[in-house]
C-alpha cells in the first residue's frame, strides 16, 4: 500500500513539475512574442546584448560578431566568409539560400539567417552562425516621397556572422583562420567570377546599403580584337588599362586615389558602348550604370555609390543631357514638388557630383574606373573635364579604313576582297559610322553582294552629304547677302537723315 501511495506521490509531483514547466515556457513564450510585437528594436538589443554578456562570463566560448555594412562600406570579411561558407555546407544544414540569377549558369548557394555551419582549423572547431534582424529606421526624404506621410518609416534588415570559438584560440583565428578564409575566398570568386551589370534599385536604395543596386549578368561579348577602332588608339588604352591595375602601391605613395576617368566623346553609333564593354571583359571588372536622372539629391548620390564594389566600372552615359546640374544657376537648386505640402527636395548638383568625383569622398574605393560618355564634348562644364576628373579623353571617330577591315572580319569572316579598296577609299571620304558599316554587313551571308550593296550605301552618303554642304553654304551666301543689304540700308538711312538735317 505504501508503495501504490509512493507512486501516486511521484506522478503526482511529476505531473506538477511538467505543469509548472509548461506554464513558465509558455509564460517565456508569450514574453518574447510581446516583447518583439511591442518592444522597441533599440531596447531588445540591449536587453540581447545584456544577456549575452551575462552568459559569457559563464562561458569557455568567444564570439566574433561580423557585420555585412561598417559604417558606408562593405565588410570584406563578411563578403570572404559568406563565399567560403558556400562550400561547407553539409548533411546537417537545415535550411539554404539558393539563387540562380538570369542569364547565369551557376547555383548560388548561402546561408539563411538561423543556420549555423560547423568548420575546422588546424584542430579548432569554429561555429558560424548567419544573423538576421529587421530594424526600424526614418529618413525625412524617403517620407516625403513614399505617400504616406512624414511620419511614416520603413523596416530595414541587418545580416551579421557569428564565429564561434574556444576563447584561448583567439589569436589563430585572428591571425591565421581570418586571413585563410580571405585567401580562400578570393580563389573561389576568381574561379566562378561572372561581370555583372548593376542598376540603382529604388525600392532598396534607404534600406540596406548593400542592397542599393540590383544586378544581373553582363553578357556583352565586344572585346578589343572586335572593336572597329583607329588601332594605334586601341593600343593605348589597353597600355593605360594595363598601368592603372599595376600602379597600386604608386598611387598611394603619390596621396592620390585609386581611379581612372575615361571620357567617351563622338558622334552616336561610333561605339562608346562596346568601348566600355570590351574594358569590362578585359579587367573582369563589374559595370554600375548610373542614371543620374533617377536620383532626387546629393544624399542618394552618396548612397548609391559607396555601395558600389571595388575592381569596378561606373558608367555615366550622355553625361551631357543626362542632368541639368542645378547649384550654378540657382542657389540651393531646390524645387517645388507638391504645392499642397510645399516640400522641397534639391536636386544632384555638380558641386555634389564632382566631389565624389575627386573629392574626399573619391577614396571610398579602390581599383575604380569611371566613364562618362557624351554626343557633345563641346557642351560639358570644364569642371567635369580636367585631369584628375576625366583623366583620359577618347575621340570615337567616324568608320576608318582600318576599322572597316575589322568589321568585315566579324561579320563577314574575310580578310580581303577585291571590293576592298575601292570601299576603303569611299570610306575616307564619308562621315559613316561604325554601327551603320556593321548594319549593312549584317544583311547577307553572300560577301560579294553585302559589299556591293555597301559601296551604294556610301556612294549615296556621300551625296547627301556633298548636297547638305551645297545647300549650307547657299544658306550662309544668302544671309552674306541679306547682311550686306540691311548694313547698305542702313547706310543710305543715316544719309537721307544727314541730308535732312542739314
Amino acid at each position: 500500500m505504501s508503495d501504490s501511495t509512493s507512486a501516486e506521490t511521484k506522478l503526482a509531483t511529476a505531473k506538477t513539475i511538467l505543469t509548472t514547466a509548461a506554464s513558465v515556457a509558455g509564460t517565456v513564450m508569450l514574453a518574447r512574442s510581446v516583447a518583439r510585437d511591442f518592444m522597441p528594436y533599440e531596447f531588445q538589443d540591449y536587453i540581447s546584448i545584456k544577456c549575452r554578456k551575462f552568459y559569457s562570463r559563464f562561458s569557455s566560448q568567444l564570439t566574433m560578431v561580423i557585420d555585412e555594412i561598417d559604417g558606408f562600406d562593405k565588410n570584406l570579411i563578411y563578403e570572404a566568409a559568406q563565399i567560403y561558407l558556400s562550400s561547407k555546407t553539409s548533411a546537417s544544414t537545415d535550411r539554404l539560400r539558393v539563387i540562380k540569377r538570369e542569364k547565369e549558369n551557376k547555383i548560388n548557394v548561402t546561408l539563411e539567417g538561423g543556420e549555423e555551419i560547423i568548420d575546422t582549423f588546424n584542430g579548432v572547431k569554429l561555429r558560424w552562425v548567419l544573423v538576421c534582424r529587421q530594424v526600424e529606421s526614418r529618413n525625412n526624404l524617403f517620407n516625403q516621397f513614399d505617400g504616406h506621410g512624414l511620419n511614416s518609416s520603413y523596416r530595414s534588415e541587418v545580416r551579421s556572422l557569428e564565429l564561434s570559438f574556444p576563447k584561448k584560440y583567439k589569436d589563430v583565428v585572428l591571425g591565421s583562420y581570418l586571413p585563410f578564409v580571405e585567401n580562400e575566398a578570393v580563389s573561389m570568386k576568381q574561379e566562378t567570377k561572372t561581370i555583372k551589370l548593376f542598376t540603382i534599385d529604388h525600392q532598396s536604395i534607404y534600406g540596406n546599403w548593400a542592397n542599393a543596386w540590383r544586378s544581373l549578368k553582363l553578357d556583352h561579348p565586344a572585346t578589343f580584337d572586335t572593336l572597329a577602332m583607329d588601332p594605334d588608339l586601341k593600343n593605348t588604352i589597353l597600355e593605360d588599362l594595363e598601368r592603372f591595375v599595376k600602379r597600386k602601391d604608386y598611387y598611394r605613395k603619390v596621396g592620390k586615389a585609386w581611379k581612372r576617368g575615361y571620357l567617351l566623346y563622338g558622334p552616336p553609333g561610333t561605339g562608346k558602348s562596346s568601348l566600355i564593354a570590351a574594358m569590362a571583359n578585359y579587367l573582369n571588372f563589374d559595370v554600375y550604370d548610373l542614371e543620374l536622372t533617377e536620383l532626387r539629391s546629393n544624399s542618394e548620390l552618396r548612397t548609391v555609390l559607396v555601395a558600389t564594389a571595388n575592381r569596378s566600372i561606373l558608367v555615366v552615359e550622355d553625361i551631357d543631357c543626362t542632368i541639368q546640374f542645378q547649384d550654378r544657376m540657382e542657389e540651393g537648386g531646390d524645387f517645388i514638388i507638391n504645392n499642397r505640402r510645399q516640400l522641397k527636395q534639391q536636386q544632384v548638383t555638380l558641386s555634389g557630383f564632382l566631389n565624389f568625383i575627386d573629392g574626399l569622398w573619391s577614396s571610398c574605393g579602390d581599383e575604380r574606373i569611371i566613364i562618362f560618355t557624351t554626343n557633345h564634348k563641346e557642351k560639358l562644364d570644364p569642371a567635369l573635364l580636367r585631369p584628375g576628373r576625366m583623366d583620359f579623353h577618347v575621340p570615337m571617330s567616324y568608320c576608318t579604313p582600318s576599322g572597316f577591315r575589322v568589321l568585315a572580319a566579324n561579320y563577314l569572316g574575310i580578310q580581303e576582297h577585291s571590293l576592298f579598296m575601292e570601299i576603303e577609299e569611299l570610306i575616307r571620304t564619308t562621315q559613316v559610322t561604325p554601327a551603320e558599316v556593321a548594319e549593312q554587313l549584317m544583311r547577307s551571308n553572300d560577301s560579294d553582294m553585302v559589299l556591293r550593296e555597301l559601296i551604294e550605301f556610301l556612294e549615296l552618303k556621300k551625296k547627301e552629304k556633298e548636297e547638305e554642304s551645297a545647300k549650307n553654304e547657299e544658306q550662309s551666301a544668302q544671309e552674306t547677302n541679306q547682311g550686306d543689304q540691311s548694313e547698305t540700308t542702313k547706310k543710305e538711312d543715316g544719309d537721307e537723315i544727314k541730308k535732312s538735317d542739314s
